[in-house]
């Protein structure tokens, strides 16, 4: 039924309803009007107002629906959808809403894609410039600080050493940027071996306590899932660092036949709402990539839990 016919229906059913009471109820009108006779045409109109206006909430509620999934949608939370039943102008407009819902959601999740692929290469590209052309130099300004120092006075000696220090400290800086920019454990030894470095990395650089629970039995992910649950777990420890003031953290990554799920759980100042900042944002348009759902809570006991869950391919049944 159409929109249209919906409301003129609701309003015949109260307009209908009000003339077969003044038919056959045994009221009548006198001229002038009574005080009793207004008040009871006066509580018959209320009655018919409410009534009316009962009918009409009921008979509108899909748009009402519908006008509060327009306000709330959040393209990085797919899967909003309302039911549409039926025929008519409702069900119709509920149904190209999804369908537009769907073509929106694919298009972020390309235009996502292809801009985390591009900052991806972005970062690989700054990665081997620093390592190719600021690494060598720092190390054969090292090298060179090294004999100098060997053929200098001793007062003289000792100013280079400190210098030959700091050099060495830098470049010890450039390559922890280096492997934070692209991990390149995560390309030669996998998934796990890259969370232990990182949670090393992070361990000694913050002081805070990390501990790491990862399943013995990891099923084989592709290169791309690798590196979203990668990114995720590195931009879930630094603002556990950054924000959370946390003692410790704990890093679990676990599956199951249908998905693999990494939780990063801190024992910080917790959340109550999450702001959704540019590492949340990122962290969301990263799961669209693989088609996972992020979840960012209060942990069970103290604290905030950032779970990513990604689902697994169906196996093929065997014949």
């Amino acid at each position: 039924m159409s929109l249209f016919w919906r409301i003129f229906a609701l309003n015949a059913v109260v307009l209908g309803t009000a003339t077969a009471l003044l038919l056959w109820a045994p009221v009548t009108v006198s001229v002038p009007v009574l005080l009793t006779e207004a008040i009871i045409l006066l509580g018959g109109l209320a009655v018919m107002l409410v009534a009316n206006a009962a009918l009409l909430r009921w008979g509108l509620t899909p748009l009402d629906r519908l006008t509060r999934l327009m306000t709330t949608v959040d393209l990085l939370r797919p899967g909003q959808r309302l039911s549409a039943h039926g025929g008519g102008e409702l069900a119709e407009l509920i149904r190209t809403f999804n369908s537009m819902l769907e073509r929106l959601e694919q298009e972020r999740a390309a235009s996502s894609g292809r801009a985390l692929l591009a900052q991806e290469a972005e970062r690989r590209r700054i990665a081997q410039e620093l390592h190719d052309e600021v690494g060598q130099s720092m190390t054969a300004i090292l090298l060179g600080l090294k004999r100098a120092a060997d053929d200098a006075p001793g007062p003289l000696r000792e100013d280079l050493r400190e210098v030959q220090e700091i050099t060495r400290d830098s470049l010890d800086e450039v390559r922890r940027l280096v492997r934070r920019l692209r991990p390149g454990v995560l390309d030669d030894l996998g998934l796990v071996s890259a969370l232990t470095s990182l949670t090393e990395d992070f361990a000694t650089h913050t002081g805070l306590q990390v501990t790491r629970r990862f399943a013995a039995d990891l099923p084989a992910l592709d290169p791309e899932t690798e590196l979203v649950l990668y990114r995720v777990a590195q931009e879930s420890l630094t603002n556990a660092a950054r924000h959370a003031e946390a003692g410790g953290v704990v890093v679990a990554l676990e599956h199951s036949d249908a998905r693999v799920a990494l939780a990063v759980t801190d024992d910080g100042c917790g959340i109550k709402a999450p702001r959704e900042g540019a590492g949340i944002l990122g962290m969301r348009e990263r799961a669209l990539l693989v088609g996972a759902t992020l979840d960012i809570t209060p942990a069970p006991r103290a604290g905030t839990q950032v779970k990513l869950t990604v689902p697994l391919p169906r196996k093929q049944p065997t014949s």
